[in-house]
C-alpha cells in the first residue's frame, strides 16, 4: 500500500511536470530533392536542408478518455505527454481523473497518475501496457447512512486499438488487476479513444 502510495506520487509529480512545458508547433511544406537533401519551399525562398539533421516530432500531447456503462458509469480523461523512442515504440506519462457510479448506491472520484508504453507492429495497430495508480473516493449510501472512505488503487492494463489516423486511436484495455469488490473501474475491460497533437 506504501509503494503504490509512492509511485502514485511521483507519477502525479512527473505527470504536472510534463504538462506544465511549453510546446510549439510549425507547418512547413517540404520537397524531396534526393535521398540525403530536402528542399524547404515557400512563397519567397527554397533552402537545401541535409536531412540528417532533420528529426521527426517525437514528443506528442496526448488525451485519452474512456466511457463504458457496463455495471454503471465510468467516464475517465487522462492528459498525457508521450516521447517516441522510434517509428513502433514510445512511452509516456500523465495525469488521470475518473469518475465512476452505480446508480443510488455508490459514486466514486479518482486523481492520479499514470506511465504508458505503446507499440505500433504496424501503421494501423496499436498495443498498449499502462500502469494507473489512483487516489480515491467513495462515497456510499444505504437506506440508513451514508459513508466515505479514502484509499489508493492501481491498475495494469494491456490493451490494443486501431489507429484510425496518425492522430486518432481507438480500443479497448484489460485490467489485470482487476478485483469485482476492491476495484475503482465497474468492469475489467475500458474502451478508450487517444487523441494525439
Amino acid at each position: 500500500m506504501e509503494l503504490n502510495r509512492i509511485i502514485s506520487k511521483l507519477l502525479i509529480g512527473l505527470g504536472i511536470f510534463l504538462c506544465s512545458q511549453n510546446f510549439y508547433s510549425q507547418t512547413t511544406n517540404i520537397a524531396i530533392i534526393d535521398s540525403t537533401n530536402i528542399a524547404v519551399l515557400d512563397s519567397t525562398n527554397i533552402a537545401v536542408i541535409d536531412s540528417t539533421a532533420m528529426e521527426q516530432k517525437r514528443l506528442k500531447f496526448g488525451v485519452g478518455f474512456g466511457l463504458n456503462f457496463v455495471g454503471g458509469t465510468n467516464i475517465s480523461l487522462s492528459p498525457n505527454l508521450m516521447y517516441s523512442l522510434s517509428d513502433k515504440v514510445a512511452i509516456g506519462a500523465g495525469i488521470q481523473g475518473s469518475y465512476a457510479a452505480i446508480k443510488d448506491l455508490q459514486n466514486t472520484t479518482t486523481f492520479g497518475g499514470n506511465v504508458v508504453t505503446q507499440f505500433n507492429p504496424s501503421k494501423k495497430i496499436l498495443l498498449l501496457l499502462e500502469y494507473v495508480g489512483l487516489n480515491v473516493t467513495t462515497k456510499t449510501e444505504t437506506p440508513t447512512e451514508q459513508s466515505k472512505d479514502t484509499y489508493w488503487d492501481s491498475a495494469l492494463f494491456i490493451g490494443a486499438g486501431i489507429n484510425i489516423t496518425d492522430k486518432i486511436a481507438v480500443g479497448a484495455k484489460y485490467n489485470i488487476l482487476y478485483k469485482e469488490d476492491e476495484s475503482v473501474y465497474t468492469s475489467p475491460i475500458l474502451p478508450f479513444v487517444n487523441i494525439s497533437f
